[in-house]
Parts: C-alpha cells; sequence; structure tokens
C-alpha cells in the first residue's frame, strides 16, 4: 500500500506561485521559514480550544498514578512516581557549533534530556502514556472498582490485569509512541496492538514483542499505519485507539512538560521573561508531541517563549501544512517528497490538521535539516558531552543558529542584541534511551563517516 499524491502537477504549479518556499521544499533544501501570523500569548492560545484548567487535570491524574508507577515500574522510584526528565547546559556542544555554523550564539544554550525519560526513554513517554493511564482510570472508575482517592497501586494487580485484558488498545506509530503504549498498556494487562510503518526500527517491534504487544507491520508509511489501527479499533467497540493525528489526552499529557519545565528552570535559577527570552526547539512528525509542549510551554512562560519545529527535509509535513495553511489537506509527498529518513521518528507524511491549526498563531516558525546535518550533529553531541541520541532528538539542535541568522524575524519580534545575550536555547531531545548498543555504534559510525568527509 503506497500514498498516492492527491494533487495534479497544474495544481501543485499553482500552489507554488502563491507560496514560493514550496520550490526549495520540493527540492530539497534546508529551509528556514519565521511565521508572520504568530500572535500574542492570549489569542494563541484562545485557538487551541483547550486551557490551563484541563493541563492541571491532567498533572492531577498523573499525580494519582505515582504510586502506581513506584509499583510497577521500580525505576521510577527515586522520582516518587513523577516521569520527568533533566535539563542541562552544554556548553561545550554551544562551542563547536559556534564554529561549525560560523555564528556565535551569544545567550545560553541547554538540552531536555526526554531521552531519560523512565519507562520508555523518549517524550512520547508523556502523552502516551498518559492517554493509556486515563483510559484505564476511565473504565476502572466506570466498572466501580476504583474511587479517586484511593492508592492507585493496586491496579498493579492481578485482579486489575484480568479486568483490564477484557479490552484492548490500538495505535498507528513509527515507533517510540507504540513502544510507549505498547508497554504501559501491556503492563496493565490491555490486549493491545501497534500498527508500525515501514519506517519503524527493527529493534522497537522486537521490544514491543518481547512485552507481549502484537505488532502488525506496513510496507507504507506512518499514515497507512494510523489508518488500519482505527480501522481495527472501529470493528471492536471494546478497542480504544490512540489517534496521533487527533487526540487530546496524548495533548494534555504533552502539555503538562510546561509547569514542570517552569519548575526545573527556577530551581535552577533561571529568569524567563521579555528581557529573558526563551526559545525552545522541538522535532516534529506528526505534531502531536511537540504541540502539547508548545501549548504547555505558552501557558507557563507566555510571550517570552518563542517556539521553533524542526523537521527532514525529506519529511517536512507541518511546516508544509501551516505555510500553505492546508493542514492535513496536503502531504509530502503531494510535492513529489519520498517522506524517507534516517530520522524515523519524524517520518511522516500528512500532519495532524488539530496540531496544525493550534500551532498556526503560537510558533515563531519552522525549519529543515538535512539527514547528513542531523547525523553530524548527533555525532558532535556524543563527542562533545557524551550525550546519546538517535536522530530525531537532534533535530532541534540547528535552532538557535537559525534564529540568530535571520534579522528580518528578530527585528520582527524586537529581540534585540541585548535580549539574546541574555536568552536561554533549549533543545528538546526527544528520544534515544532505549536504543540497543549496536545500534547507536552504528548510528555514531555513520556520524563519523559524515564528519570526516
Amino acid at each position: 500500500m503506497s500514498i498516492q499524491p492527491q494533487y495534479h502537477q497544474d495544481a501543485i504549479q499553482a500552489l507554488c506561485l502563491r507560496h514560493p518556499l514550496l520550490n526549495e521544499l520540493m527540492a530539497l533544501t534546508p529551509v528556514s521559514w519565521f511565521n508572520p501570523e504568530r500572535q500574542p500569548t492570549e489569542q494563541a492560545l484562545a485557538a487551541v480550544g483547550l486551557t490551563a484548567d484541563d493541563v492541571s487535570a491532567a498533572s492531577r491524574r498523573l499525580a494519582r498514578f505515582a504510586s502506581y508507577f513506584c509499583a510497577a515500574f521500580p525505576e521510577t522510584r527515586p522520582s516518587h512516581g513523577l516521569l520527568e526528565s533533566p535539563v542541562q547546559a552544554i556548553p561545550a556542544m554551544q562551542h563547536t557549533l559556534n564554529t561549525h555554523y560560523r555564528h556565535t550564539l551569544t545567550g545560553k544554550l541547554w538540552i531536555k534530556l526526554d531521552n531519560q525519560l523512565p519507562i520508555s526513554g523518549s517524550i512520547k513517554a508523556r502523552g502516551g502514556i498518559y492517554e493509556v493511564l486515563q483510559h484505564a482510570e476511565k473504565l476502572a472508575l466506570k466498572a466501580g472498582l476504583l474511587k479517586r482517592t484511593d492508592d492507585y497501586a493496586t491496579l498493579h494487580s492481578e485482579s486489575f490485569k484480568a479486568f483490564f485484558s477484557q479490552y484492548s488498545i490500538a495505535v498507528g506509530s513509527t515507533g517510540n509512541l507504540g513502544l510507549s503504549i505498547g508497554m504501559i498498556g501491556a503492563k496493565l494487562g490491555f490486549k493491545t496492538s501497534v500498527h508500525m510503518s515501514a519506517d519503524a526500527r527493527q529493534w522497537k517491534k522486537d521490544q514491543l514483542r518481547a512485552h507481549g504487544v502484537t505488532v502488525v507491520e506496513y510496507e507504507s508509511d506512518y499514515s497507512v499505519a494510523v489508518a488500519q489501527g482505527r480501522a481495527q479499533a472501529k470493528r471492536d467497540p471494546h478497542c480504544h485507539f490512540v489517534d496521533d493525528e487527533n487526540s487530546v489526552q496524548l495533548f494534555l499529557g504533552y502539555a503538562v512538560a510546561g509547569e514542570r519545565l517552569k519548575a526545573q528552570l527556577i530551581e535552577q535559577g533561571i529568569k524567563v521573561d521579555r528581557d529573558n527570552p526563551l526559545f525552545v526547539y522541538l522535532p516534529c512528525g506528526v505534531g502531536g508531541g511537540p504541540g502539547g509542549v508548545a501549548f504547555g510551554l505558552k501557558l507557563a512562560f507566555g510571550d517570552a517563549l518563542h517556539c521553533v519545529f524542526a523537521e527532514p527535509t525529506h519529511s517536512p509535513c507541518m511546516l508544509l501544512g501551516v505555510y500553505t495553511g492546508l493542514h492535513e489537506q496536503i502531504s509530502v509527498q503531494d510535492i513529489g517528497l519520498d517522506n524517507i529518513t534516517t530520522a524515523d521518528g519524524l517520518a511522516v507524511g500528512r500532519a495532524s490538521g488539530f496540531v496544525g491549526r493550534a500551532m498556526s498563531p503560537m510558533l515563531d516558525g519552522f525549519y529543515t535539516l538535512t539527514d547528513n546535518d542531523i547525523l553530524t550533529l548527533l555525532g558532535q553531541l556524543n563527542q562533545q558531552e557524551d550525550i546519546q541520541l538517535e536522530p530525531s532528538a537532534l533535530a532541534g539542535m540547528a535552532g538557535p543558529w537559525r534564529v540568530i541568522q535571520d534579522q528580518a524575524y528578530l527585528q520582527r519580534v524586537n529581540l534585540t542584541a541585548e535580549r539574546l545575550a541574555n536568552a536561554h536555547h533549549l533543545v528538546w531531545a526527544t528520544g534515544g534511551g532505549m536504543v540497543p548498543e549496536a545500534e547507536m555504534q552504528q548510528y555514531l559510525a555513520q556520524a563519523a563517516n559524515i564528519m570526516k568527509g
């Protein structure tokens, strides 16, 4: 099964006349596009259709499940059942990239290490695990087996596993979302199916099967895997489909990251305001993870926050959708791209329309980078900071240097040299914690070859 373009060539040519940046996307040229439609915080948040109260409710639900995590996943006990990742400065990487890009970043470079998130080692441990917990809680409350005041550690029991085994969960994934949902779903007792696209790494499929998850493989891309997972769920009234393209629950699970990051920065004595701006760079696939995180960050930091999404040149689906205003109505295949990238977590041809519309007034911009750029950054981060990430997680690393080189954007949002000198640039490292050592060595070898050449 393959994705067929839905636009004729003459329609694409007409689109290129209205949106000239498409010519560069089609030529696989790395681009930066800073959003002229970015709105002040109040208007931007209103466009999402969710509120701070919704995020607070998600945060409280995760707190209720803390004792369950401690019981079911011993690795979460040191954090008392909180699934969170550290933030750290990466000065050696900043120095290296100043030389590499021939521009000096005057602010400070940080990394958010979601590759260290417990259970599944990626950003998907936020939204994916949260949605399964929300569904499990709803079923248990409705059946009268659980009260919100109970100790949720009781969910880690044979009786609850037997109860949840009557129900199933399905999801379509390029890899990490399926890994997160598969692992938490199987642990709770759900019959779990993960529909995986051709881009998914074999080790992720093997890991899921080792946990008792059914993996359904497709020769096509992410959109087909999602469509098949959705179709399975429709046939089974006891099956919950985790809809990566449209799920509000996934989005809210990611959004909790905003208040947590704010607390982490306060703890480190980092001030964020108009004169001390925070830039956050997020790799983007279908959009749910970075979109939810961006929403939570905007609630936490307001106009002092500047969010930028990063995508591979072969899979710029969110930039394509937001830039043209067509959102999920256009795919990268429609403009002749193959959607094949070493950054497998970002190999998505059609963006979430829900997220794209929510992000249009909120994001500062987008940029694309080549697979060689991504692998070079992977090698540099390993050399300079001894941090190992999977390729998808490096996409945000080039962002600060794209920002400081775009004078028109800096002038438009009044980012003076003084403010830039006080800025904090946070690269969201979205995954890699579970990558097998042999696989990581292959990535590092590829990176070394590119850096030599």
